[in-house]
């Protein structure tokens, strides 16, 4: 199975933009419900969103929260520009695009770093997670909702094989598991819950 690259990622998202949206609500629904607002909902103070798609995130945070929003792919940035428009949200979300693996912000700047359905997609979840790790503060928490191998081994299984088309297709790796690459960073994980046989992955993990 071919590893992708930046330049994979971004062809496939501007491909798909269109209809990501409809596409992410049938897949939360069956399979994720309520991870989305449940990662916003742990969002604190100044949040940068890696690889914030199309905004969907955008209308769920509190008003005590401000955004800075990254992502790779034009097209999508384009329609989150649009959600943050039409939802009146300027004052609160900064939206840029850049690679989540090499972000140009400063270090311990943020209180929160939060991740939806991105570490899977992201060529180096190593780097981002560092990455992640650099921008926050001492104490700042990186959230995420993510799926990954089902703990059942016959779902498992059948992952793996379907991985190298969706890998191929949608630049998404069914079994990529999030946590090591946030231990290997230097995060605490504070909290670990796993849902639907397994494949839903809520994580908090925190920067000492």
């Amino acid at each position: 199975m071919r590893a992708t690259t930046d330049a994979d990622v971004r062809r496939v998202f501007d491909r798909i933009a269109d209809r990501y949206d409809d596409q992410m609500r049938i897949w939360e629904r069956r399979l994720f419900p309520g991870s989305r607002e449940w990662a916003v909902g742990q969002a604190r103070g100044h949040t940068v969103e890696i690889a914030v798609g199309t905004g969907l995130n955008l209308p769920l945070y509190g008003p005590d929260v401000t955004v800075v929003g990254i992502e790779l792919s034009e097209r999508m940035l384009e329609l989150a520009r649009r959600r943050v428009a039409r939802t009146g949200l300027g004052e609160r979300v900064e939206l840029r695009q850049g690679d989540v693996q090499h972000l140009e912000l400063p270090d311990a700047g943020a209180d929160t770093v939060l991740s939806t359905f991105t570490m899977c997609t992201i060529p180096d979840p190593a780097a981002a997670a560092r990455e992640a790790y650099r921008v926050l503060k001492p104490g700042g928490r990186f959230v995420l909702a993510e799926h990954g191998p089902s703990s059942n081994p016959i779902i498992r299984a059948a992952m793996r094989l379907a991985e190298p088309a969706f890998v191929r297709f949608e630049a998404d790796y069914l079994t990529r598991d999030p946590r090591p690459y946030l231990e290997q960073a230097g995060f605490q994980i504070e909290s670990v819950a796993r849902t639907t046989r397994g494949i839903s992955f809520r994580v908090l993990a925190v920067r000492p």
